[in-house]
């Protein structure tokens, strides 16, 4: 605007300069024009009197100056001349400032020369006997003066011309200032020319409307960065050339990134299942696949996103279904378990239940199978019974009321219970520790606790002890079963809560094991929010620690 404005003013005032420089020499032109003409017709009057009294001879001897005197005849005809031989001279009749002399008494007219630049100026005067007496001059045409004023007009125009820039410069600077001071911010409170208060008043309901719209587009923004970032699922928005637009920090900590840098999603991943969702994603195909990262899976789902039908990106959400596919092959694990574990004891009970149907058999051999069938059958019972029990607490179906159990009593109560089973094998039970309350539901700790115990019994060592300790802190309630058993290698302490795990298997079939005495005492726990700690050195003892908040 000031460039624009600095030009105008510039041009104009050079414009003005040349035009009132023109203006000024017509003007002078003609001033100087009339005031020749004057002296003119003061000569022609004054020469009047002396051609009166000496008649052409005056003329004839007329002493030459800057002007030119002619007498002619009333027809036209040169009688005298200053400047030439009146015979060589032409008829003046058609001359316009002779036929105004004849007609009016006196006559003017000028012509240019053939180069235009000279003037002449004629003044015509009728004398008494009828012949006209012609006084002229010459004078330098307006070109001829501005030619021979070239010189000073080139010095006066650069003159004008600096301080016409730097006149421009300053008006340019003025005249922009109270628009460059202008604040947009509040334009209602702004100085300036009366002729932008419509504008200002537009900017400042543009402003208010901008404000409003930012504040929205704020607002919704605020809220979906604070959906996304609340979601548990990972959210990537890409362009059409595969460039991150958006993420959340789902996104960054299920793919396992801690640098991000702007470019193409690729580089967050390269597995084969996520590239292949986000080309076909791309090219307008909703995609679904699953991929690995360490030990934990993932399904990644990219749907395209169209804007007047053309794609202009897409949408790629993640999701960690790592406990799902855990859960189905944990399902698969427990079906195929429990179908092994329940063949085993079936088998059993349907082949000697088919050798005693056959007769035959001696008595004391029936007695055998029958206790053999029997055994089966027990097994059987609790395996189902512990199956249900896991079942139960898989689901959250366990209908008990939950009230203040002292732990130190019900693990009295167990070792009662199973004193004659540590009895057989000559294990010593002790219970260490004092009253200690919990809000829980009995029958579930109950089974806890035994299952502890009864796993210390089984896989002790022949005159072995266990020690049930309870004990207390300021937060926490610890329900601690240590022996002196066998002991766990540290490879598989991770995986003795899984369910049918075992870590001897013929050990656990001499001893009757079904192998979900830790996975209920796991599930149990987790009812009741507790933690479980487990320490066990092999050849030496194991020891789990439940932990309860009070």
């Amino acid at each position: 605007m000031f460039s624009k404005i600095f030009r105008s003013s510039f041009v104009t005032s050079m414009l003005v300069l040349i035009m009132s420089f023109c203006m000024i020499v017509a003007v002078l032109f003609e001033y100087f024009e009339m005031q020749i003409f004057t002296e003119l017709e003061n000569e022609a009057e004054y020469i009047s009197y002396s051609v009166k009294t000496d008649g052409e001879a005056y003329i004839d001897n007329f002493i030459e100056n800057d002007k030119r005197i002619t007498l002619v005849a009333e027809d036209g005809t040169v009688l005298a001349d200053t400047s030439a031989d009146p015979q060589e001279l032409e008829n003046h009749k058609e001359r316009s400032e002779i036929q105004d002399a004849n007609t009016s008494g006196e006559g003017k007219s000028s012509r240019y020369s053939k180069t235009l630049m000279q003037k002449t100026l004629y003044y015509a005067k009728k004398l008494d006997d009828g012949t006209i007496l012609r006084v002229s001059t010459t004078q330098n045409s307006v070109i001829l003066i501005l030619l021979g004023l070239i010189y000073p007009m080139i010095i006066i125009i650069i003159l004008a011309l600096i301080l016409s820039l730097v006149l421009s410069n300053r008006v340019s600077k003025k005249i922009i200032k109270p628009i460059n001071d202008i604040d947009l911010e509040n334009p209602s409170e702004n100085i300036t020319y009366e002729e932008l208060t419509p504008l200002l008043k537009k900017i400042s309901s543009q402003n208010k409307t901008i404000k409003k719209q930012l504040k929205e587009a704020k607002q919704r923004q605020e809220e979906f960065k604070l959906i996304t970032e609340n979601m548990s699922e990972g959210l990537l928005v890409i362009d059409k050339n595969a460039n991150v637009l958006s993420y959340n920090e789902s996104a960054l900590r299920l793919l396992e990134i801690t640098d991000v840098t702007a470019g193409s999603v690729l580089t967050f991943n390269r597995s084969k299942g996520f590239r292949e969702c986000v080309e076909k994603a791309l090219t307008g195909q909703r995609c679904e696949n699953e991929i690995s990262i360490e030990d934990n899976t993932y399904s990644v789902i990219a749907n395209p996103v169209y804007v007047n039908e053309k794609i202009i990106g897409a949408v790629i959400v993640i999701l960690d279904i790592t406990e799902n596919v855990k859960r189905e092959q944990l399902r698969r694990e427990f079906t195929s378990n429990v179908s092994h574990e329940l063949k085993t004891p079936l088998t059993s009970i349907s082949g000697f239940a088919e050798m005693m149907m056959q007769g035959g058999t001696p008595e004391n051999t029936v007695v055998d199978f029958s206790t053999t069938i029997y055994k089966a059958a027990q097994r059987l019972i609790t395996l189902v019974s512990d199956i249900m029990k896991i079942s139960e607490l898989d689901e959250g179906a366990v209908v008990s009321e939950r009230k203040k159990v002292d732990l130190y009593e019900l693990s009295k109560e167990i070792i009662t219970r199973l004193t004659p089973v540590a009895e057989k094998r000559n294990i010593t039970l002790n219970l260490i520790g004092n009253h200690a309350y919990v809000l829980g539901a009995e029958k579930i700790l109950d089974e806890m606790i035994y299952n502890l115990c009864d796993n210390a019994i089984k896989y002790n060592k022949e005159n072995g002890v266990v020690d049930v300790i309870i004990n207390t802190t300021s937060d926490k309630v610890n329900v601690t079963v240590r022996d002196t058993g066998i002991g766990i290698p540290i490879s598989e302490q991770g995986r003795v809560f899984e369910r049918f795990y075992r870590v001897d298997k013929s050990r656990s079939n001499q001893v009757g094991g079904t192998g979900l005495g830790l996975a209920i005492v796991k599930h149990a726990a987790t009812y009741h929010d507790a933690e479980i700690s487990l320490e066990s050195t092999e050849g030496k003892g194991t020891s789990v620690t439940v932990i309860f908040d009070k």
